[in-house]
């Protein structure tokens, strides 16, 4: 092992002369590093990774052997344009996952946030929008423009298609497969995925207040277990208690569906 501009680089890894390695960065061997690439500060690739592409990856990141991270998109509308993968600081990437790059169609990036475990064998597929905070478990599978919020859980072997949203503070179960929007707070499971409930466990680990955690809860029953029509539901749990950040967001989140919601 080799410090080569302030970073330790292994002899036995392929760095491309042009590529960018912040201070204190860790290259283990045989690692592939393109000439796009940016690693920043303290990162870590322990061994056998793969950064191709144009690609930033922030400080404090470790990244597993065998992870493979910016390559082309899974996409036959894919012609060879340049697009690029951002991904933020103090993520945990462990073996065996990929993400691919954007597409010219979907705005040409994939952006992953901060503080995020990615388990074993996660792939991000293309144009995938993914916030902070965020578990993915073994085999999670995201297609192609998903997008997820802060401090959501996406269960073992799921598969999500295109274009869903999962909400801030979801919880996906797993083996599920999911087919359209996933809400904020509600436990969603099952081949086809259907939701079960708050994630009261989750809202009392995460520290929320009794009065909002029942905030929440009765805009859900409302919403999606009384016989109002969802306009009207809505209307309702407005005039009650949409003033109460966490049920703004969620019928916010209702309203803007466009693949519409796991009920």
């Amino acid at each position: 092992m080799t410090r080569v501009s302030e970073a330790w680089i292994d002899p036995r890894a392929v760095v491309h002369e042009d590529a960018t390695i912040g201070a204190d960065a860790f290259i283990g061997p045989f690692c592939v590093v393109g000439a796009e690439a940016s690693i920043g500060d303290r990162t870590r690739l322990e061994s056998h990774v793969v950064l191709d592409g144009k690609i930033t990856l922030g400080s404090d990141n470790v990244v597993a052997p065998f992870a493979s991270l910016g390559g082309p998109p899974q996409d036959l509308k894919y012609k060879g344009e340049a697009t690029s993968l951002e991904i933020g600081a103090g993520n945990q990437i462990r073996e065996y996952v990929t993400v691919s790059r954007g597409t010219a169609g979907g705005g040409g990036l994939t952006r992953i946030g901060d503080g995020n475990l990615l388990m074993a064998y996660t792939h991000i597929g293309h144009d995938c929008r993914i916030g902070s905070r965020i578990v993915f478990a073994n085999a999670a599978t995201l297609a192609g423009h998903v997008e997820v919020g802060d401090d959501a859980t996406v269960g073992a072997a799921c598969g999500v298609h295109q274009f869903v949203r999962i909400a801030q503070h979801a919880f996906i179960g797993g083996y599920s497969t999911v087919p359209m929007d996933a809400l904020p707070w509600v436990i969603t499971a099952g081949n086809r995925a259907s939701s079960h409930g708050i994630n009261l466990v989750g809202l009392k680990r995460r520290g929320y207040p009794a009065p909002t955690i029942e905030a929440i809860k009765r805009c859900y029953r409302t919403l999606f277990r009384s016989k109002l029509l969802l306009a009207d539901a809505i209307a309702q749990v407005e005039a009650e208690s949409g003033s109460i950040p966490e049920v703004a967001y969620f019928l916010e989140f209702v309203k803007s569906t466009k693949r519409g919601i796991i009920r």
